[in-house]
């Protein structure tokens, strides 16, 4: 144990010299003490390599050899290396966001986050439609796509006929290699529109008590934009559901087959055993495929961009148009007018980019909390 805390310590202070050595080329400009950070945090890295090396070959199986040739400890240097870009890509990116950040975040605070004006003009930003349409298209298409998605999975793992699996499967993996300005395209000319005309006065009709289905102005009749955060949501749906459904299926398609008999045995029905062992078993995939398509839905740019209307409000009505953090960035970056207005785009990348890692840190924790729950189980 005290061989492993050593390492670590050594890892931690190779990361900082290297960090160091990088914050000082950007902020400082000193080439010299860059070399000399790096040269250091290198030269402990690679002892680090030497040291887990080391162990490693000290931890030999009885098929194992008793020496390491030279092209093991190559090996195993390089992937080392491959896998320390991993954190280090991170924290550049981490860093170059809230460098580029910084001059918004202390002039506005958390007031850019709170506040809806985006002047460029009068230099005020603030970005709290677009955070609210971000979340919000992406809840929608959560909520229509992971139904969907889990269905599709269990039906290509559990139903289907071995016939038509493999054409299925093909076409759902298809599916989730479609570039996102297809399917933005796509919904634009011919998904908005029937949406607008046949489905949206109906369900205003219907449901407009409701705040989120009521008309999007005051106008009578009601007039429905052709692009809207509703329509947004739907497209995201569409396109998270191939994603999701293929991981779901190789996790379903991974369940031991003692668990369906073991379901089977106690009389359990085709529904009643994918519910209780299929699913129960394979809920930790299940759950991070979810989570990896909230990832695609959360920072979608094209599709969004496409039919979301690019408006800077955020009403309760879900036929209204709005804006994302992703669209405002790609439609406004390029026409920065000031140091302030690149700044404010970039503090809304850094949003996009800690949401997205604070839902990844939530997803493998509610994983891990399944994972202990199943092995406990197994032991009782």
């Amino acid at each position: 144990m005290s061989g492993n805390a050593s390492i670590v310590r050594l890892s931690i202070i190779a990361a900082i010299l290297l960090l160091a050595g990088l914050l000082v080329l950007f902020v400082l400009a000193s080439a010299p003490l860059y070399f000399a950070l790096t040269s250091v945090g290198l030269v402990l890295f690679l002892y680090v390599c030497y040291r887990i090396i080391a162990q490693l070959g000290g931890q030999r199986t009885v098929a194992a050899p008793r020496r390491s040739s030279l092209g093991d400890l190559v090996f195993m240097c390089i992937v080392v290396v491959i896998a320390s870009a991993i954190p280090i890509l991170s924290l550049i990116y981490f860093y170059e966001l809230i460098s580029g950040s910084l001059p918004t975040i202390l002039a506005f605070g958390f007031s850019f986050v709170t506040t809806s004006v985006f002047d460029s003009i009068n230099n005020v930003y603030g970005v709290y439609p677009e955070l609210m349409g971000s979340l919000v298209t992406t809840a929608i298409a959560l909520l229509i796509g992971v139904p969907v998605s889990i269905g599709v999975a269990v039906f290509l793992s559990e139903v289907s006929p071995g016939r038509i699996r493999p054409i299925l499967s093909f076409l759902v993996e298809m599916l989730a290699a479609v570039p996102s300005v297809v399917y933005g395209i796509w919904g634009l000319f011919i998904l908005a529109p029937f949406l607008t005309h046949d489905v949206y006065p109906n369900v205003e009709h219907y449901l407009g008590f409701i705040p989120i289905f009521s008309c999007p102005d005051t106008f009578k009749p009601c007039y429905f934009y052709t692009t809207d955060v509703m329509s947004a949501g739907i497209i995201l749906s569409i396109m998270m559901i191939p994603i999701i459904a293929a991981i779901s299926r190789d996790a379903l398609q991974s369940v031991p087959d003692s668990q369906r008999e073991a379901a089977y045995a106690l009389g359990a029905t085709k529904s009643e055993a994918v519910n209780m062992s299929v699913l129960s078993y394979a809920r930790p995939g299940v759950i991070a495929a979810v989570f990896l398509g909230f990832a695609r839905a959360y920072g979608e740019t094209m599709a969004v961009t496409f039919l979301i209307g690019n408006a800077t409000v955020f009403t309760a009505s879900l036929f209204s148009p709005g804006y994302t953090l992703a669209a405002i960035i790609a439609n406004q970056f390029t026409e920065a007018t000031g140091p302030l207005n690149t700044s404010a785009l970039i503090e809304a990348g850094l949003l996009l980019l800690a949401v997205s890692f604070a839902a990844s840190f939530l997803g493998r924790l509610i994983i891990r909390k399944f994972v202990k729950s199943r092995e406990a189980s197994s032991l009782i």
